[in-house]
């Protein structure tokens, strides 16, 4: 084992976890992270045929994740876990994440960030009393081309925004026999999930994408959300006014029941000078369009103007990259930051471009408004974080 790895451990993600699976070619594709602990199923039995799977010592494969943070916790600085990566259910998500804190390990955890937004506001509260690390892998903005549309919304390119849409379109739950597949139990469970299956599962992500790129935020909403399929307890397919706190608008199209769709996430900004359109099926390239000059096609690797776009390619141009590295490019750039911790020269988190405690706020408080507004006959609300109004 190399010392010079950012050591991880894992909970959930036992063989047969698409998530799980994913986050582990994630982190081991940059040579930094070094998997060497887990407690990867509530069943003993399946967590040890995982861990001989992955090569990990039988002995730092553990029955819970509250074993795995005490044995871990007796080891030497230089052979203990540095950072925990939750790949469960929602429901798991906050208690593994706030023992693992008060453990001194640091998190990153799969989206959405807790079962609810009062867990994500209790899980600020122990981050604040730690010195722990807390990352949230919206993988998406993870990709280059969506680095360099920020970066040139930022630069005042697009002028002033004028109205974004995003959308984020499935189908995988198109019918009711799809609910017999595992992914789709636990989603369509309250008690896993929470209040919200489509808006909680990819609705979050197209919210976070927007204010990502962007570089607004969210302060009221009007929501519809629905439940096509008939029977389901939560929503599979959902429609959401947005107004940002300069007073554009936008709206935010997600559905689970889009029959043939397959991962459609794409997003659309205006300004006043030109906009621009990205779409995670043609990852590589980002259009920018004006009013008054041709429409210029941007490629990755070519020509960009973003240094953080640059510094999350692996490939020269024409070699495509896509969800892998971008879920990557989140794994890295959160191990470069406990490694910038560790030797004391951490000035700011923001500095290595981690979805943190404050996106998992948002994400958490973005769900619960959509589903309250979604009840309710009036048309825009608040969106509201706790006790604060944000419009």
């Amino acid at each position: 084992m190399s010392k010079t790895k950012v050591r991880m451990g894992m909970v959930g993600g036992a063989q047969g976890a698409f998530i799980g699976a994913i986050h582990r070619i994630a982190a081991r594709l940059d040579g930094l992270i070094e998997l060497v602990a887990g407690s990867f199923s509530s069943d003993p039995t399946r967590s040890q045929a995982t861990a001989a799977m992955l090569g990990i010592n039988p002995t730092r494969c553990y029955d819970s994740y509250q074993q795995m943070f005490i044995e871990e916790a007796k080891l030497p600085a230089d052979q203990r876990i540095d950072f925990v990566a939750i790949v469960t259910p929602n429901h798991l998500h906050f208690p593994i994440a706030k023992l693992a804190i008060e453990s001194g390990f640091h998190v990153l955890s799969d989206k959405p960030a807790t079962l609810n937004l009062q867990e994500a506001l209790l899980l600020e509260q122990t981050l604040q009393s730690s010195d722990c690390l807390y990352g949230l892998t919206h993988t998406y903005t993870g990709y280059p081309m969506i680095k360099e549309a920020r970066h040139r919304i930022a630069q005042g390119e697009l002028g002033a925004i004028r109205k974004v849409v995003v959308e984020y379109s499935q189908g995988w739950l198109s019918s009711s026999e799809d609910e017999q597949a595992k992914q789709a139990k636990w989603r369509l469970d309250p008690q896993q999930a929470g209040i919200s299956c489509c808006i909680a599962d990819i609705g979050v992500h197209a919210a976070n994408l927007a204010e990502y790129v962007s570089n607004l935020e969210i302060t009221a909403l009007c929501a519809d959300l629905n439940q096509v399929v008939p029977g389901r307890p939560l929503d599979d397919d959902g429609t959401v006014l947005l107004r940002f706190n300069t007073g554009c608008k936008g709206v935010l199209m997600a559905s689970q029941v889009a029959l043939g769709e397959e991962n459609n996430l794409n997003i659309r900004i205006y300004g006043d000078k030109a906009s621009i359109e990205w779409s995670q099926m043609e990852p590589n390239s980002l259009w920018l369009k004006s009013h008054n000059a041709p429409t210029t096609l941007l490629r990755a690797g070519v020509a960009l103007k973003s240094q953080a776009a640059q510094g999350a390619l692996r490939a020269p141009a024409g070699h495509p990259e896509g969800y892998l590295e971008a879920f990557a490019n989140i794994y890295v750039n959160f191990a470069k930051q406990i490694e910038a911790k560790k030797a004391g020269s951490l000035a700011s988190n923001a500095d290595y471009d981690v979805p943190g405690i404050k996106e998992a706020i948002r994400g958490m408080a973005f769900i619960e408004n959509a589903v309250e507004a979604s009840s309710l006959d009036t048309k825009w609300h608040s969106f509201k974080i706790g006790l604060v109004n944000y419009e």
